[in-house]
């Protein structure tokens, strides 16, 4: 009988103990979601601010500019519905905007040397850090979580208390994102000249 209670016991032990790790792996999907949100919507708010500052150096790149209210709209209405997949395309969106101002800055020497386009560059490359880092936030928490509910034992146990799989970051299981050409494992060659 003793032997049978500590059992008992052991095991109500274990599932106190997985259900508080599971449940504290969800919060911590949900709060990382927020950051993700969260680092989005300062993206959002600090571009057009710097992005007027830098507007009369770039006057005949118009379209640039429309490019970024689109994009900020649309990580505006990402952000409001904690959507991760409309996150993720949002962030894909204001990415390929970004790239195309960074090109159009660096070819231009009298843009590139301005101090306001040198702030610009420079917060947006901090926003894109944080956007990143809160993204692999998303990732490794979400396969913690995923892997705690799949694995013995507690795959057992998941199903008792309604655990389900989570979808972390949608990404397509396909394409050139996946790829790595032979251009992509060369050592870069710098030169300074």
């Amino acid at each position: 009988m003793p032997i049978l209670i500590i059992a008992v016991v052991v095991i109500v032990l274990y599932l106190v103990g997985f259900y508080n790790k599971v449940k504290t792996l969800q919060v911590h999907i949900r709060a990382s979601i927020q950051e993700i949100g969260n680092q989005l919507k300062r993206q959002a708010e600090l571009i057009p601010n710097l992005v007027e500052s830098v507007k009369g150096y770039l006057k005949h790149e118009k379209g640039i500019f429309e490019d970024l209210v689109s994009a900020r709209k649309s990580i505006t209405e990402a952000v409001a519905t904690n959507n991760p997949e409309k996150i993720d395309q949002s962030q894909q969106l204001i990415s390929k905007v970004l790239g195309s101002l960074k090109v159009i800055v660096e070819s231009n020497p009298e843009i590139k040397g301005a101090q306001v386009t040198t702030d610009l560059m420079n917060e947006l490359r901090d926003t894109s850090d944080k956007v990143m880092y809160s993204r692999r936030t998303l990732i490794d928490v979400t396969a913690d979580y995923n892997t705690a509910i799949t694995t013995v034992p507690g795959i057992w146990f998941a199903s008792i208390f309604g655990f389900k799989e989570e979808k972390g970051l949608i990404t397509p299981l396909s394409g050139e994102h996946l790829e790595v050409s032979a251009e992509d494992v060369k050592t870069p060659k710098i030169s300074l000249n």
